[in-house]
């Protein structure tokens, strides 16, 4: 297996397997504690595959001479902390937003940071190496210490200390809120952090089985909260992923606000109080133009990655910048996280709800409004990487036709063979149509 936008992924036990993770943390142990850092700090999610993940995960650290610590069941944010406050390397077992069958693994280098390209590529080329020399490595939960709830407790405390700082002691007090934590890592750290800072929780999607991670729920249908929220007339609903590192807001009539209204609404609060670094926000190609151009009205400047949360990351750093994320609900305070951080940024959503007076609602209108978007998969022969230097021309027609208020985003699918045609238009019509025709000339050309 390689390492896709986010770690490695796949079927659990079929695609990924614990024979692979031992090997891949031994591989991460050798190119990441090449520097001298002798500790890893695992969590995981609550699918009914991931302790046995987390065994492989230890055991192949123990097995390098790794001191190991293990939370257990935590967001992927609070084990980014943990690794940042200790200076230690991180490990979270999870595939995410994925169905329960899946699984994956995210490594953290020293200091909780996301991995670039080239030090991936270091670790999958140590990898190849380990294979050839039939490496191996015996997997037992007595490889390295069990979960200790003291230890583990005490991480989740330090973690919702630090979530809460971000609304500098400000009290979320008469705010009633919905939280959807998708069956996953939240369950035991998202309710506790937002009862603590005053708002009145009603907590949904809380009783994980091993297989009802993302079920029906959480990031990915916000429209299960939305109903919640009006049934139950709350101010404001947070719907988080299965590992906690985004989150989807919805508002007291049931409209989602996306990443990009999320950002947006932040960049904005951050510029009028002198917070926003270099007054510029970071974004991916995904972001609608909606956000581009309401950024442009509002005097923030806008730098754009590829589709990635670590693409953000990396501009963040490199610019001094202090917000950035995606349209997905990665939010990534820098001034603040290592990573993205759902419940961090729900303290922050909720916080500028709270000192506004006004209806989530409302500071989502007036922050953007989104273009019309359409999205279309075209399955083809073979994945088809340079599809946009293949299809310039008719991609260049397309956007002429379309103007200043509408634009094309072609590109292959890291995982299938598939070609995603993006196209956003003054009209769903419109976007309809183009999106449509460049499919279709997709499908002729490469099927």
């Amino acid at each position: 297996m390689k390492f896709g936008t986010d770690g490695v992924r796949g079927v659990a036990h079929e695609e990924l397997t614990t024979e692979f993770a031992a090997r891949l943390a031994r591989a991460a142990s050798r190119v990441l504690g090449a520097d001298g850092c002798s500790t890893v700090v695992i969590g995981g999610d609550s699918r009914e595959s991931t302790p046995a993940f987390d065994d492989a995960l230890s055991a192949g650290f123990d097995a390098e001479g790794v001191d190991v610590v293990r939370l257990g069941v935590v967001p992927t944010p609070l084990v980014a902390f943990e690794a940042h406050r200790l200076g230690a390397m991180g490990a979270m077992v999870s595939a995410s937003h994925n169905p329960w069958k899946d699984n994956g693994i995210k490594l953290f280098a020293p200091g909780g940071t996301k991995l670039p390209d080239d030090v991936e590529q270091r670790i999958e080329s140590d990898l190849a190496t380990a294979v050839e020399t039939v490496e191996t490595v015996e997997i037992s939960t007595s490889s390295a210490d069990p979960v200790l709830e003291s230890v583990r407790a005490a991480a989740i405390d330090r973690y919702i200390e630090h979530v809460l700082e971000m609304s500098d002691g400000r009290s979320l007090a008469g705010m009633k809120v919905v939280l959807d934590v998708a069956n996953g890592a939240a369950v035991g750290v998202a309710p506790q952090a937002l009862r603590k800072a005053g708002a009145d929780v009603i907590v949904v999607a809380d009783q994980p089985d091993g297989r009802n991670i993302n079920d029906g729920c959480g990031a990915t249908h916000p429209e299960f909260v939305a109903s919640k929220v009006v049934e139950l007339g709350a101010d404001v609903g947070i719907a988080l992923d299965g590992d906690a590192d985004r989150l989807i807001a919805v508002d007291h009539l049931g409209n989602v606000v996306d990443g990009d209204h999320i950002i947006a609404i932040c960049a904005i609060d951050l510029s009028n109080r002198g917070h926003l670094a270099n007054d510029t926000v970071v974004v991916t190609v995904m972001t609608n133009l909606g956000f581009k151009l309401a950024m442009v009205k509002a005097g923030v400047d806008v730098v754009v990655t590829g589709v990635g949360d670590r693409y953000v990351l990396e501009a963040l750093a490199a610019g001094g910048h202090s917000l950035g994320g995606e349209q997905s609900g990665h939010v990534i305070f820098s001034d603040h996280a290592n990573t993205g951080d759902g419940l961090l940024t729900a303290v922050a959503l909720l916080d500028i709800v709270k000192r506004s007076g006004r209806a989530l609602t409302d500071i989502a209108t007036d922050a953007m409004t989104s273009l019309p978007q359409v999205l279309v998969n075209v399955r083809v022969g073979k994945r088809v990487p340079d599809v946009a230097d293949r299809m310039a021309a008719e991609v260049a027609e397309v956007e002429a036709e379309l103007g200043s208020t509408g634009r094309v985003l072609l590109r292959a699918s890291g995982t299938e063979p598939l070609i995603r045609v993006m196209v956003e238009a003054s009209t769903v019509e419109q976007a309809q149509a183009s999106a449509d025709r460049l499919a279709d000339i997709a499908h002729t050309r490469f099927t």
